[in-house]
């Protein structure tokens, strides 16, 4: 019997303890208003997908929550095409409320499957209408020219491809450091454009020229991390990358990185943003896309970051000298046939030519 009631006790008191932590919502978080929507006024929560490099996500959000203490900021760090496929397949619950960092073929396709809010900022007409949705769904931040990466220590400046044709010469076989393409939105879209600049109609010619660039490639690396350090140890001297993250390496990592700036022109993408969805933290997600497009963030993410604004209401002679010296001659590319394209293309790619030495 005493067996018996000790055990009754102890039940009481487990559910006098269950009901005191749900009725304080676990002690130390404020209970959910009702219906349970985080996304209500005073949501303390801002969860961010982004695909820029560390080095910039470490100089922009400390200084979003300097300014915004009541938010507790989430910040998950993966390649653009797995934030595209994430917030995919998150559609029915988002479990993001903000979007940072993807080509503007990525954010076309998003806003064409019902994954992005609608926000127009105060800065709209600031922005041309080819950076951005004319829904309002997602924003060009910057705009993120695709050069000829090389090692500094290895090569002289003179030495290296002068254009994407120079790449495929037989002398550059096993010089060349790829980061692995079906996950980074930078690579797809420089493939992608490698395609489109033969013949868009006929991708048969851009598959061609991508057999002779695979015939080159030493290795498909992991992510960016593993490229930069395969390459400053030269067990590769050529690569194919953006603008922004070569001079950050070069000048914040001090790292033996150089860049071409392609003969014929770049693929200069439209780096872009964008709110989720039916983002449960909606109201802090628009607090950090107007932080962002600030125009003192802007001069300084070009002094420091290296990026090259798409806001066009501000006096250009403001900005660093590698920005107002910089030749930014573009290929000529249709972003709407490569984002159409991009994904029969990019499954051909990965599916007949990585990896086959150009068979």
């Amino acid at each position: 019997m005493t067996k018996k009631w000790f055990k009754l006790g102890m039940l009481s008191m487990a559910l006098t303890m269950t009901v005191g932590l749900t009725a304080c919502g676990g002690g130390d978080k404020e209970p959910a208003a009702a219906g349970g929507d985080s996304s209500s006024k005073g949501s303390k929560k801002l969860v961010i997908y982004t695909a820029r490099d560390k080095n910039v996500v470490e100089q922009i959000v400390p200084k979003f929550k300097e300014l915004n203490p009541g938010i507790d900021v989430e910040v998950m760090t993966m390649g653009a095409q797995q934030i595209m496929e994430r917030v995919r397949g998150e559609k029915a619950n988002p479990q993001a409320d903000f979007w940072w960092g993807g080509t503007q073929s990525s954010f076309i396709t998003a806003a064409n499957e019902g994954l992005l809010e609608s926000y127009k900022p105060s800065y709209a007409d600031s922005i041309p209408a080819e950076y951005k949705d004319a829904q309002d769904r997602w924003y060009g931040e910057m705009l993120l020219p695709e050069v000829i990466m090389y090692n500094s220590e290895a090569l002289k400046k003179e030495d290296a491809p002068k254009d994407w044709d120079d790449l495929l010469d037989p002398k550059w076989k096993d010089q060349i450091l790829i980061r692995g393409v079906m996950a980074s939105g930078t690579m797809r879209t420089i493939y992608d454009a490698m395609i489109y600049r033969q013949d868009p109609a006929s991708p048969d010619k851009g598959y061609e020229w991508l057999k002779k660039l695979d015939a080159n490639t030493k290795e498909y690396t992991q992510d960016p991390t593993q490229l930069y350090l395969k390459l400053a140890r030269q067990e590769g001297t050529l690569s194919l990358w953006n603008l922004q993250d070569i001079l950050i390496q070069k000048e914040m990592q001090k790292q033996p990185f150089d860049y071409i700036y392609p003969a014929s022109g770049a693929p200069i993408l439209v780096d872009g943003v964008g709110i989720v969805k039916d983002a449960k933290n909606m109201e802090n997600a628009k607090k950090f896309f107007d932080f962002i497009f600030d125009e003192g963030q802007l001069k300084e993410k070009a002094d420091k970051l290296f990026q090259i604004p798409t806001r066009t209401d501000i006096d250009k002679s403001q900005f660093p000298d590698w920005y107002k010296n910089l030749d930014t001659k573009s290929l000529d590319l249709d972003w709407t046939v490569l984002a159409d394209k991009e994904k029969e293309w990019m499954q051909h790619w990965d599916e007949n030519i990585k990896g086959k030495g150009g068979k």
